[in-house]
């Protein structure tokens, strides 16, 4: 018997005994549980090779739980002083309930005052920042799901490069998966030059578990974090999607030493090098303002999973309006039940999502769970001004998170992501009023439109429902 007559009987006894695992060892949420055995049972040669490299977590999860261990220990619990317990009594009694969720993590996110800039354009953002990597001192630490080999990606590698090349510290830590059209040439100018670059995650099988925050720190100083990738689409010169609507945020004040102490785990777990003891990476601050924000990150690597639960809490809190804005919105049973229990209270609940999707499973996922928020008096809307890919979440104008994470399983549970959470009326409110600027460039998804749909589309929403805890 040759290897390729053995090869069928191979992958179904292999198949049989991830089944197995998945069912008695892997301890995977039940949805996930019987999307994988949907997977593994209609297509076993496809499932067997996607599961092997998507689904199988026990060395992955070890490793994660490593890295929280590490992380744990190097937190200077001094960190959290009488000043910063005392500062959180000083907020209304809805702003206290969420930041002291936040606070209650095991890495505890302080509350920073900070002088804040919102971005809706990409080309704005990137002229602020490559001016500031440009007058770095110091250091510049950046972190990115995706750095495209266009024409923004490579001026983006090579400003790096030349700040190497002048002295300045430059650190660049990449997710493999994301950054699989990175090119290898701008990484290896880098570090002739003196930089330094890495892939975050140490092992091979790095297709399912991403790092997908995008956050740079400049000389310890300025901050950014967002939605906002390395790429020509957000200069509007997406062939497919034409303009690609996002949000970013620009930070000079306290809250920078959050992203940057994220940004320093991250990168000891990536290359085993320890920076967070060293006082040079958080030097006193130059500028302070007063908006009120907490950086909060999450991952598999997390117990509970954080930003999630922060949003939860923003959802039950609500008393008058949630704004979401998201590309994919594949939310869990948890926070779909929070939506819905909030607009059968006679919240004013508004979910935004792109007109036409990056992927269609996702597409044809955010249209099976926008069905159900019509139900109960939701409003759901399309974009239609090219592709949105903001995400947001806003309550009562009063308390707004801007970051990486959007409202999907992948997001809570598998991906490692960053969000800043803004307690300041102004900025909510700010942000609102561009919530409904972008409500001029949508269409609603009313209950007689959702109807109306094809079989077709009926189909693919119920074969990608299956497959949500997945995606």
């Amino acid at each position: 018997m040759n290897f390729l007559s053995f090869l069928p009987t191979g992958i179904i006894i292999l198949n049989i005994i991830f089944i197995i695992l998945l069912i008695f060892f892997e301890r995977k949420d039940p949805t996930a549980t019987w999307a994988w055995l949907l997977i593994l049972t209609l297509t076993p040669v496809l499932g067997f090779i996607l599961y092997l490299f998507l689904g199988l977590t026990p060395k992955k999860r070890k490793l994660f739980q490593r890295k929280q261990e590490d992380e744990l220990k190097k937190y200077d619990r001094k960190m959290i002083t009488a000043e910063l317990k005392a500062r959180i009594n000083n907020f209304e009694h809805l702003e206290q309930s969420i930041i002291r969720l936040a606070f209650e993590n095991d890495l505890p996110a302080g509350i920073g005052c900070n002088q804040l800039e919102i971005y809706t354009s990409g080309r704005e953002k990137f002229d602020d920042l490559f001016e500031d990597i440009k007058n770095a001192k110091e250091f510049v630490h950046a972190n990115y799901y995706i750095i495209n080999d266009d024409q923004l990606g490579n001026q983006f590698m090579q400003l790096l490069t030349k700040k190497a090349a002048e002295g300045v510290e430059v650190r660049l830590l990449y997710d493999r998966m994301g950054c699989r059209n990175l090119s290898r040439y701008a990484i290896f100018e880098l570090e002739d030059a003196g930089g330094e670059a890495v892939s975050f995650a140490p092992f091979v099988l790095d297709m399912n578990y991403r790092n997908h925050r995008k956050n740079v720190v400049i000389d310890g100083q300025i901050g950014y974090l967002g939605g906002i990738n390395i790429g020509d689409e957000y200069l509007g010169e997406s062939s497919r999607f034409g303009d690609w609507r996002d949000t970013h945020l620009r930070l000079k004040g306290e809250s920078v030493d959050s992203l940057q102490y994220r940004f320093l785990l991250d990168w000891d777990f990536a290359t085993g090098h320890d920076l967070v003891g060293e006082q040079k990476y958080f030097p006193e601050k130059e500028f302070k303002g007063d908006v009120s924000v907490q950086v909060v990150s999450s991952g598999p690597d997390s117990k509970e999973a954080e930003i999630k639960s922060l949003f939860l809490k923003m959802i039950y809190e609500a008393e008058e309006s949630i704004y979401i804005q998201t590309p994919y919105f594949i939310p869990d049973q948890s926070v779909l039940e929070a939506l819905k229990l909030a607009a059968r209270s006679g919240v004013d609940v508004k979910i935004m999502i792109p007109y036409r999707g990056d992927h269609p499973f996702v597409y044809s996922a955010n249209n099976s769970f926008v069905g159900e928020l019509l139900d109960v008096g939701a409003r759901c809307f399309r974009y239609t001004k090219g592709f949105l890919h903001s995400k947001t979440i806003c309550i009562d104008s009063r308390v707004l998170s801007i970051g990486t994470t959007n409202m999907d399983v992948r997001s809570f549970k598998l991906n490692f992501e960053i969000n800043a959470f803004i307690y300041d009326r102004d900025r909510a409110e700010y942000h609102n009023q561009i919530f409904k600027d972008d409500l001029e460039n949508s269409e609603e998804i009313t209950r007689e439109v959702y109807e109306n749909r094809g079989w077709t589309m009926k189909l693919r929403e119920s074969v990608s429902r299956l497959l949500s805890p997945i995606l």
